[in-house]
């Protein structure tokens, strides 16, 4: 088992320019799914957007970000960030889930997504939104 913690930008409408910036930076491969390639299109104005968003590099950099939907409340300023918790094995992942849910609100269980064999996100008691995966294998 191995896990890794990345920086997980967020934006409104920026992601994708962002993710081809730091890969201008950094080296590495861009690497996208919208709104509509997942089928979670809630307004059309977004289907292009940035779902999910990623650059990598074989050195081992690696930066996410991603598009906050309309409907939802975003202020760069607030909330520009999330922790990205990666592991490789679902059992120990969801003992990680498990005591960072502990007094958190969970925004989305922890469960199977049409992205990732294992997808979540929660706030932690200290007010800390993390999201938990266990990512799909490229």
């Amino acid at each position: 088992m191995s896990v890794t913690t990345t920086t997980h930008i967020n934006f409104r409408g920026r992601a994708r320019e962002a993710l081809d910036f730091y890969a201008s930076v950094f080296g590495g491969d861009v690497v996208i799914a919208t709104y509509a390639d997942i089928h979670q299109v809630d307004d059309p104005a977004q289907a292009d957007n940035v779902a999910w968003g990623q650059v990598r590099t074989s050195d081992g950099f690696r930066i996410m970000a991603y598009d906050v939907q309309t409907a939802k409340p975003f202020d760069h300023g607030q909330n520009s960030f999330y922790v990205a918790l990666s592991g490789t094995a679902a059992d120990e992942t969801q003992r990680y889930w498990d005591g960072l849910a502990d007094d958190a609100t969970v925004l989305v269980p922890l469960a199977p997504a049409a992205f990732a064999p294992l997808y979540g996100m929660l706030t932690d008691r200290f007010d800390v939104t993390w999201i938990v995966d266990v990512p799909a294998v490229p």
